[in-house]
């Protein structure tokens, strides 16, 4: 075995620079650090950026699939479908509103839900799709779309990984329909903790009614010049809002996204070039009518060639000093729904076969060409040790 690294290379750390910290320094200094201008103003970059018709930031991606749901009347007794390739807070925001998830399986090139799988799941009580973009490949979403027309259906996108992915040549999160985002630490763009819910105005406006206690007046808005201390409480809603603070970074963050996502593309071209010619190794995919926004580079491995499993060749690149991750674990064989619905692992056996064999290396806009060097080297090396 080579030498590795002599510092352990993070999964993903967030890529900050002095401008977010003066930003930052300047909301500090302006005493205003709650929800206010700076907020307003990430919101109309974004949803210009986007081509969106509309905008609400937002703690969480989770908070911007809550609201929505809630925004578009979801509620008990319904039904949303949604893939079991994802994390677990794209499928426990339908259980928060009481409404039942009904899980299906996924394609196997991309690991995006299956329309097909997604026909056949409905019943006269579903409500809405929830669709995930995964890995910031961007779904299937044409016929997802006329299903979605043909039985009367809400369409919500989770794009945690999907800014800035493209579909069919329009950026995911410009249609009218509600999309949610991601800001979380490791995401393509970062607030710390955030997110960001996109579409129709009159729905993010509900939504936004929503996410800050179901009152009727903003709260910076109240304390402002000109606002009033009279409010009404028309919802018993949530504390969602994004503070200045975080939407200080997100408009950096934002001004930067396309030069991210340039160095991210280098990566994930350098990582296709060595690996896509590796038996024991399978590339990740990208549709000819899509723009990936790569967010992960979800490697998966051919067990067939290996001696050893997904498990070991993770900590085998941690010996290696190198960072790894697996995204996700099913829905469907974590506790609380295995034991609630009943499911079995093989009950999706595309999701259940892939989960077994993946994971995820680094990729971020900050890596250097000699970090990339590494990965590729302890990939390589964990290989040449273990192939059969």
């Amino acid at each position: 075995m080579r030498m590795p690294r002599e510092t352990f290379l993070q999964f993903s750390p967030p890529c900050l620079g002095e401008e977010e910290i003066k930003e930052v320094a300047d909301t500090l200094r302006s005493h205003w650090i709650t929800t206010g201008p700076k907020v307003r103003l990430f919101e109309k970059e974004f949803a210009r950026y986007l081509g969106a018709p509309g905008a609400l930031a937002l703690n969480s991606c989770t908070a911007a699939l809550h609201t929505a749901l809630i925004a578009s009347g979801v509620g008990p007794g319904d039904e949303v479908i949604t893939t079991t390739m994802t994390f677990a807070a794209s499928v426990n925001v339908i259980e928060h509103v009481g409404a039942r998830p009904v899980l299906v399986d996924v394609e196997p090139d991309t690991l995006n839900i299956d329309p097909a799988r997604v026909e056949r799941a409905i019943t006269p009580r579903t409500k809405a799709i929830l669709v995930v973009h995964y890995a910031g490949h961007p779904v299937d979403l044409d016929p997802i779309w006329q299903i979605a027309a043909s039985n009367n259906l809400l369409v919500l996108e989770d794009a945690a990984h999907a800014l800035p992915a493209k579909y069919k040549g329009r950026h995911i999160g410009s249609g009218p329909n509600p999309v949610a985002f991601s800001f979380y630490a490791t995401k393509n763009l970062t607030t710390g903790e955030g997110g960001m819910l996109t579409g129709d105005p009159e729905v993010i406006e509900r939504a936004r009614v929503v996410s800050l206690h179901g009152m009727t007046r903003d709260a910076w808005k109240r304390y402002d010049k000109g606002g009033s201390w009279y409010y009404e409480v028309v919802y018993p809603g949530f504390k969602y809002n994004m503070t200045d603070i975080q939407a200080a970074i997100g408009l950096w963050q934002l001004r930067k996204l396309d030069s991210f996502q340039k160095r991210r593309r280098q990566i994930v071209q350098q990582y296709n070039e060595v690996f896509g010619d590796i038996d024991a190794l399978e590339v990740p995919v990208e549709r000819k009518d899509v723009e990936h926004a790569w967010h992960l580079y979800v490697l998966r491995l051919r067990r067939e060639v290996l001696r050893i499993g997904r498990d070991q060749f993770i900590e085998e690149l941690k010996e290696r000093n190198i960072g790894t991750s697996v995204h996700f674990i099913p829905v469907h064989i974590h506790p609380y729904y295995r034991n609630k619905y009943g499911y079995k692992p093989e009950d999706f056996p595309v999701a259940w076969e892939n989960y077994q064999r993946i994971l995820s290396l680094p990729l971020n806009p900050c890596l250097s060409d000699q970090d990339v060097a590494d990965v590729i080297e302890a990939v390589l090396d964990v290989v040449r040790q273990y192939q059969r």
